[in-house]
């Protein structure tokens, strides 16, 4: 009797093993992110301060 006992109780613990090892998993939108580029004011800037940097060393000579 303890034979088969421990022999079902063996069956039913190799059973639910698979069951509980996952577990639910909820399907999840990907989120998506959206960034806004920076304006192009910002890249004309550097030109222009270095075209006065040189007017201004070329006027002072």
């Amino acid at each position: 009797m303890k034979k088969i006992a421990a022999t079902a109780c063996v069956a039913l613990t190799l059973a639910a093993a698979p069951a509980l090892a996952g577990g639910y998993v909820p399907a999840v939108d990907p989120v998506v992110i959206v960034e806004d580029t920076s304006s192009s004011s910002g890249a004309i800037l550097v030109p222009i301060m270095a075209l006065i940097m040189f007017a201004a060393a070329a006027s002072a000579n």
